[in-house]
């Protein structure tokens, strides 16, 4: 696939990287010459040095041919001027564009093949928003992700000593649990994969992925780990778009705190929470935590846009007794070196939503795309559609399906009903089913799989 990138920023260096691996033509595009030379350093792509909406930029760019143009640049105006070049000039097929500002996004009719024809409209700081949510709602989660509209789930967590599934085999999950149906879908320990046998044994501090049907979660997580209590008092640091948008969320449901440093934002937020305590002040300020009673905080989230200050407010939060802590991290280097530490979750906003822009890049119908452990594996909704002369997968047996090394098949929603896949599982046409990949080396072959033919024998 041809596709052209606009913004060499953290999220558009992190889409490059991930399709570059994936043996698609990209070319990015930025104005600045040290940061598309760093990239095609690393890289293997081409790179045009310009303004990202200019009719010329875009043609030396190739998007008269282009299959797809993702303008994420740092500018909600450029992205959304650029897609409209793109579609009144080159009639480029998709166009995805990133826009922050909740004053575009509130007014949906702007984006029409009348207005600026934009297919995909990606916002980070929702994609983040509803990342922290999804984790609040279930303690002790690492990583919680939605597929088939948030029918079945797939959920991170990190075994603990005590979990009465620790130190026994994975087929035993079942003895303790009759009648709920889940899957292991991948174990990670001490950062390296884990095949997910019947007879592999979960250890301590093993990162465990099961998915299983939302009404099921937690009964599933109290097997791997002690079952933590609700949450009840959050505290955000940082009154931006993202800490404005949780506190928001999360106001009616819990005791939320929001510390703001600038006056001026503080007054605003004030103005517009109605549960919400906004206080003015510095986050990383020990005493204006410990007058908060931090020590009685279950979640702490860092989401200033320093992450510096995100890093060191977090840890000192913890220090303090906070129970969980969350830093929002956007340089990558940063992500693996804290989570290792006294930070519990790390979020990195552009992986948070890398997999919005993934879904629209995948060949065959693929439903939903999320990227885990930073980028390292995938999970993947795909649909099956055709018969069993055009399709790989429609009619066959899952233990009949030549899945690539690495891949296997977690769950299938058909219609409203969730099937944990077996060995047995027939695939039928229109399935939803819900891949783990821990090798994304192998994406072209899972994709080729639910491509139909017009004549499979």
């Amino acid at each position: 696939m041809k596709i052209i990138i606009l913004g060499a920023g953290q999220v558009g260096s992190s889409v490059a990287t991930n399709l570059v691996s994936e043996a698609n033509d990209i070319t990015v595009v930025d104005t600045d010459m040290a940061c598309l030379e760093d990239l095609q350093d690393r890289l293997d792509l081409r790179t045009v040095c310009g303004q990202a909406s200019h009719p010329e930029v875009l043609r030396r760019a190739g998007a008269e041919d282009a299959d797809m143009i993702l303008a994420v640049t740092n500018s909600d105006e450029t992205n959304m001027v650029a897609c409209q070049v793109a579609h009144t000039l080159f009639h480029t097929p998709t166009k995805i564009a990133r826009v922050r500002s909740n004053e575009y996004l509130k007014h949906r009719e702007l984006f029409t093949p009348e207005a600026f024809p934009v297919d995909v409209l990606i916002s980070p700081d929702q994609a983040v928003t509803d990342y922290i949510q999804r984790v609040i709602e279930y303690p002790g989660a690492l990583q919680v992700l939605d597929f088939a509209h948030g029918k079945v789930q797939l959920v991170g967590v990190r075994a603990y000593y005590g979990g009465p599934l620790v130190g026994r085999e994975l087929r035993e999950l079942r003895q303790h649990m009759p009648g709920i149906q889940t899957r292991v879908a991948a174990i990670f320990r001490r950062d390296a994969p884990i095949p997910p046998e019947g007879n592999t044994v979960i250890e301590a501090d093993d990162e465990v992925f099961f998915i299983a049907a939302k009404k099921d979660i937690r009964a599933v997580m109290s097997e791997l780990r002690r079952l933590d209590q609700p949450y009840k008092r959050i505290m955000i640091a940082g009154g931006g778009n993202i800490g404005r948008r949780l506190a928001l969320a999360l106001e009616n449901n819990y005791q939320v705190k929001v510390v703001e440093h600038n006056a001026a934002r503080a007054r605003a937020l004030s103005e517009e929470m109605r549960k919400a305590i906004i206080l003015l002040g510095d986050a990383t300020d020990e005493d204006l935590l410990r007058e908060e009673n931090i020590e009685a905080t279950d979640v702490f989230c860092a989401l200033t846009n320093d992450d510096e200050d995100n890093i060191l407010s977090a840890m000192l939060a913890k220090r303090l007794g906070a129970r969980k802590v969350m830093a929002l991290i956007n340089r990558s280097a940063y992500v693996d070196l804290v989570e290792s530490g006294t930070i519990d979750i790390a979020i990195s906003p552009h992986q948070a939503m890398i997999g919005s822009l993934l879904a629209h890049v995948r060949r065959g119908d693929v439903a939903a795309v999320h990227s885990l452990r930073r980028g390292a594996a995938e999970a993947i909704e795909a649909v099956a559609h055709g018969d069993r002369r055009s399709s790989k997968v429609v009619g066959r047996a899952i233990q009949d399906i030549k899945l690539p090394p690495g891949t296997n098949i977690g769950a299938i929603v058909r219609g409203d009903e969730v099937l944990i896949a077996h060995h047995n599982t027939v695939i039928e046409a229109e399935d939803h089913i819900i891949l783990f990949l821990v090798d994304k080396q192998r994406i072209r072959e899972v994709e080729r799989l639910f491509q139909v033919g017009v004549m499979f024998l």
